[in-house]
């Protein structure tokens, strides 16, 4: 199901119904761009907090334009099976006041998009609005000042034609006739009521379903309007800031959940989650980390648990999303026929026979589905066929506990990241160093070396030496292999104790002083001796 901002206020109640019945939430999240060419690279030399630092610069320039969710409940009474409610959330970043965002697109990421359909109209048109605490803060401080106004939702031109409209109908319309503004939600919905009603002071303006609603009253009924209930300050400046926060409401009934997060190859999605929902990132790779334990301590990456069995278990190696779904459903798997049972809620079925791979409703779906079809294949495998009857999701989890946290990391000097606790060791393959002959050889010659036999990360080490690594153990074998007697490269495993700069000078010093202290030994004991 799509939700925008027309739609948005009115998916909230039954939103929140359903995380409050969920046994945990499938994520995905498409972006404006993923890496910027201005930041530095990311490498396999690279640790998670130099990983972190590189990519933070990237988050702060793109944007969200859709959030897919989709909340799994058990079905009571049914053992094992499921039911996924799906949604894709259309994001715009708000606009109020001193609020303006900057964000870039990346050409690729757009194309990529177009290939599969995005609806970038609804996106830029129809955005939900969001915003992060310290922009609602900045907010709220601008409403109490009295800076009511809301920035390019609706311009001069398009205000002055409302009015016009309006206007034309009063002269014709009697008392309590009314009028409805179609297409108006949101912050111009806000907007839109603010600004009629400081111009006609015979109207009244509710906001419905089917827009902005416009009736005719008298003077004094308006006034009785304007103060029978609460304080109408302080209505309105609520009413604000809940258009503005928009998704950020809703991201705070997520977080108070509590409910296990599933994505796949979703560090991006945390740290885009942290940055416009939250709290800007934090220069701290350890206060990110923390952070999001804080919101979300339950976090379980599909890509980090399938890469792990595809070896244990033997499956092809397939790492996109759509083709693990593919396999796990399939008979290649050998506990399909016996695993949970998964439908469609009834408000959303696009999905029960269309594929739509890469739009984030989807993904999200794709999501939690090979969780629970994973979960059961590892259950059956350490319980064997007898314990599977009857299974609660909390058996899952059980049986997923290794894998709690631990989100995968895409070309760093690690393969994944502990949320909840201390990094794990790299288990890379070993650095290699290669000497050359000539000092003018530059990375990218050494790159271009090594591209058609394997993929390497390079570092210049020394004037004529550079560090390779990659992330495959046979490339680093075969590249030891296949250059063993080159004539003008020399390549080995990269020995701390042998090769850094630091042990070099320290070893020649010591030979130094070892020499010296020999020599003055020597001519000691065999010079001339005083009596």
């Amino acid at each position: 199901m799509d939700v925008d901002a027309s739609n948005f206020k009115q998916s909230l109640s039954r939103l929140q119904d359903l995380l409050d019945d969920a046994d945990f939430v499938g994520l995905d999240i498409e972006f404006t761009g993923l890496r910027s060419n201005s930041s530095q690279q990311i490498s396999l030399f690279d640790s998670p907090s130099e990983w972190y630092q590189k990519t933070r610069q990237s988050i702060q320039q793109f944007t969200i334009c859709q959030i897919g969710l989709s909340v799994f409940y058990s079905v009571e009474g049914e053992p094992n099976k499921y039911v996924a409610h799906s949604y894709n959330f259309f994001l715009f970043p708000t606009t109020f006041g001193i609020l303006d965002s900057e964000f870039s697109f990346q050409a690729s990421s757009v194309q990529f998009l177009n290939q599969y359909g995005f609806d970038y109209n609804k996106f830029l048109k129809k955005g939900i609005p969001y915003m992060n605490e310290e922009q609602e803060k900045k907010i709220r401080q601008s409403i109490l000042r009295g800076n009511w106004r809301v920035r390019s939702s609706l311009d001069k031109d398009q205000i002055k034609v409302v009015i016009d409209k309006v206007t034309r109908w009063l002269d014709l319309a009697e008392e309590d006739d009314r009028m409805t503004l179609p297409g108006i939600y949101g912050f111009q919905a806000v907007e839109v009521q603010m600004v009629l009603r400081q111009a006609l002071p015979n109207i009244w303006t509710m906001l419905r379903d089917e827009g902005v609603v416009v009736k005719k009253v008298s003077e004094p009924y308006r006034w009785y309007l304007e103060n029978a209930s609460c304080d109408q300050m302080r209505c309105w400046r609520e009413e604000i800031v809940l258009s503005a926060r928009g998704f950020s409401v809703f991201f705070q009934m997520l977080v108070r959940a509590k409910k296990p997060l599933i994505g796949h190859n979703m560090m991006m999605d945390l740290l885009h989650l942290h940055e416009k929902f939250f709290k800007p990132l934090p220069e701290s790779y350890d206060e990110f980390k923390q952070n999001i334990h804080s919101l979300f301590p339950v976090i379980i990456d599909t890509k980090n648990v399938t890469k792990d069995i595809w070896k244990e278990l033997r499956f092809p190696r397939v790492s996109n999303l759509s083709e693990v779904y593919d396999v796990l459903n399939s008979d290649l798997n050998p506990t399909n026929n016996s695993g949970p049972e998964i439908m469609h809620g009834r408000d959303c079925e696009k999905y029960v026979e269309t594929k739509c791979p890469h739009e984030a409703g989807y993904d999200a779906f794709l999501c939690g589905s090979v969780l629970l079809k994973v979960a059961h294949l590892l259950l059956e495998k350490v319980y064997g066929n007898d314990s599977v009857d009857e299974l609660t999701f909390s058996q899952y989890l059980d049986v997923l506990e290794p894998y709690v946290n631990q989100v995968n990391l895409i070309r760093a000097g690690v393969p994944k990241i502990n949320l909840s606790g201390p990094d794990y060791p790299s288990i890379r393959p070993p650095v290699l160093i290669l000497t050359v002959k000539s000092p003018e050889v530059t990375e990218h010659q050494v790159y271009r070396e090594f591209q058609n036999l394997c993929k390497f990360d390079v570092r210049r080490f020394t004037a004529n030496q550079f560090l390779l690594l990659t992330n495959k153990f046979k490339d680093a074998r075969s590249v030891l292999k296949e250059y063993k007697n080159h004539p003008n490269l020399q390549i080995s495993l990269y020995r701390y104790w042998k090769h850094s700069p630091n042990i070099t000078c320290l070893l020649r010093v010591c030979g130094i002083i070892t020499t010296w202290a020999a020599i003055a030994l020597v001519l000691g004991r065999f010079g001339p001796r005083l009596h």
